[in-house]
């Protein structure tokens, strides 16, 4: 009786094949069976084609010399991209020929020259074959400025398939900044660049895309001057505004993040107040969303509170429920500067909010004598 392993035509030795093997393909065999292919038409026997001949590394030099042809730039740029697509070992045998740094030259060399033609291409090559960062870092750090300006400008360009582009330029520049974060790259970043940042995520790219234009966001925060330029180019309320979208989990944290850095700011503080829906918003996060969304909402909170209390702020804070959920974090199991934080916040305004049911029983609340 034939084993369930016969069965299945499953290898004796039980070794493991690996996912893309080496193998040598037998071009006899193919051969002799397309021939009995084509005796057995008659019976409805299709011939099997030739397989294309598998890529190396010689072929992806040959088409980068070709990249550069300008008669033959566009039909190479499009073989690439395809050749990214197919499989991993042709994305590895990219990388090794050097490709992540020629589209890189490309799009330099596009934005000097004004040129779009070919652009989506090799920000979809860059995309595909993930640049490892022990190569990206060498490249950005010396020419970080004219990359970083170049991508600014892709950005801003009118192009056919404009979701696709902005949700490739943003996810290579975050790839960019993550190889290179004990660098300064983001350090003296233009307005024009937080100006059209901002806009991508006002014009509702790929979900991928605004996380990746998030994520930028947020490593920028690190520079003083980074955050004047944000919110001059009124990040905070268009932040609030994807928020009010429900999007998913992490792109809430990385807006609340970004959000509690801006909040540090006196004009950060301004721009989120002057949306209605803010203090809304960010009280809706405290509970249920995550344990980090919960304790950015806290913060953003606790700067507003501080430096902003007037009287018609703690009354929408009251009146949106921001106060009762802060009233439960004191009452459950969670971190201790959370906890903290929102007695804190309770404890300092006490004597206007002492009415509201939320809150009855809490004589630890009041404001305690220095």
């Amino acid at each position: 009786m034939a084993t369930h392993k016969q069965e299945h035509n499953l290898p004796n030795h039980q070794a493991t094949i690996a996912k893309d093997p080496d193998l040598t393909p037998n071009h006899t065999l193919r051969r002799l069976i397309q021939c009995w292919c084509t005796q057995n038409a008659s019976h409805g026997i299709d011939r099997i084609p030739t397989p294309k001949p598998p890529l190396d590394k010689f072929q992806v030099l040959q088409l980068i010399k070709h990249l550069w042809q300008t008669e033959h730039q566009l039909k190479t740029i499009k073989q690439l991209v395809s050749l990214a697509a197919e499989n991993e070992k042709n994305r590895k045998y990219m990388i090794e020929a050097g490709v992540p740094t020629e589209m890189l030259v490309f799009i330099v060399t596009c934005f000097k020259q004004g040129q779009i033609d070919g652009l989506e291409e090799a920000l979809g090559i860059l995309n595909f074959i993930q640049i490892p960062s022990t190569e990206t870092k060498p490249i950005l750090l010396e020419n970080h400025d004219l990359i970083v300006k170049s991508l600014t400008w892709v950005l801003g360009c009118e192009m056919k398939n404009q979701v696709t582009v902005k949700s490739h330029t943003m996810l290579v520049l975050k790839n960019f900044i993550e190889a290179c974060r004990s660098s300064n790259v983001l350090e003296l970043m233009s307005p024009e660049f937080f100006k059209r940042v901002v806009k991508i995520l006002r014009s509702r790219i790929t979900q991928q895309g605004i996380n990746a234009a998030l994520d930028v966001l947020l490593e920028a925060c690190a520079w003083s001057r980074n955050l004047i330029r944000m919110i001059e180019a009124n990040t905070v309320f268009e932040l609030i505004e994807l928020e009010l979208s429900f999007p998913e989990k992490k792109t809430t944290e990385l807006i609340l993040g970004i959000l509690c850095n801006l909040c540090s700011c006196p004009d950060g503080r301004a721009q989120f107040l002057s949306h209605r829906g803010s203090i809304a918003v960010v009280s809706m996060k405290i509970l249920g969303v995550s344990p980090r969304a919960g304790d950015r909402a806290v913060l953003i909170l606790s700067m507003i509170c501080k430096f902003f209390g007037t009287y018609m702020v703690l009354q929408e804070m009251l009146k949106v429920g921001a106060v009762e959920k802060l009233s439960s974090l004191t009452k459950i199991d969670c971190a201790s500067f959370l906890k903290e934080e929102a007695s804190e916040i309770l404890r300092l305004h006490f004597p206007e909010w002492k009415d509201s049911p939320c809150i009855d029983g809490f004589q630890s609340l009041r404001v305690k004598p220095r």
